[in-house]
């Protein structure tokens, strides 16, 4: 989390918040971007990623708050590193891909913990759905300037987005006796300024 702070700091060092009026709109770069999840099977813990299938993200550098995220992923597309886990994850008693093949989340407020100081992080809450159900969540969120941009380039961002949820709240609750309820998520997404 240092390097994020230090990325995120000179970021908005090298480009005061005063120059931007509006909020400005980055598309997805797809294959650099995933949804990372963590979730622990008797007792061990274990790495998956889904791809991510869109992204509608506009970031208003001068509010923060006016920003906004709109995310879809691909759930058919979930991988675990272990065939029998990923097979698990995707049938109807967890996360059901045939009759729910994507996952989206939609931001409804965003702040920052220090408006004056991005560097600080702050929180997106937001609407996830997941097998049909919707609920609202609170993810951690920082943002930075992508590495080998050159100073004072805005194009092309990164996000690093994170929190927890509960998969039985989603109705995602098989194999409950060896997989844990908690989820932990770990969002990279990478973006470039839409022309």
């Amino acid at each position: 989390m240092t390097r994020l702070r230090f990325l995120t700091t000179a970021l908005l060092l090298l480009f005061p918040l005063t120059v931007f009026a509006a909020p400005t709109a980055y598309a997805l770069q797809k294959d650099r971007s995933e949804v990372g999840f963590v979730y622990t099977l008797t007792g061990v813990e274990n790495r998956g990623t889904m791809p991510v299938l869109n992204a509608d993200i506009a970031i208003d550098f001068q509010q923060f708050g006016a920003s906004s995220v709109d995310v879809t992923v691909d759930v058919s597309g979930a991988r675990t590193g272990l065939i029998f886990a990923t097979e698990a994850l995707k049938a109807n008693s967890v996360l059901d891909a045939r009759n729910h093949p994507t996952i989206r989340f939609r931001s409804t407020a965003i702040r920052a913990n220090n408006p004056r100081n991005l560097s600080e992080g702050g929180d997106i809450e937001g609407l996830l759905t997941i097998r049909g159900v919707t609920l609202p969540v609170t993810l951690n969120a920082a943002v930075f300037r992508q590495q080998g941009t050159a100073e004072g380039d805005l194009s092309q961002l990164s996000f690093r987005i994170s929190g927890a949820v509960s998969r039985s709240a989603f109705g995602a609750s098989g194999y409950s006796d060896i997989v844990d309820d908690t989820i932990q998520l770990d969002i990279s997404a990478r973006v470039a300024q839409s022309q």
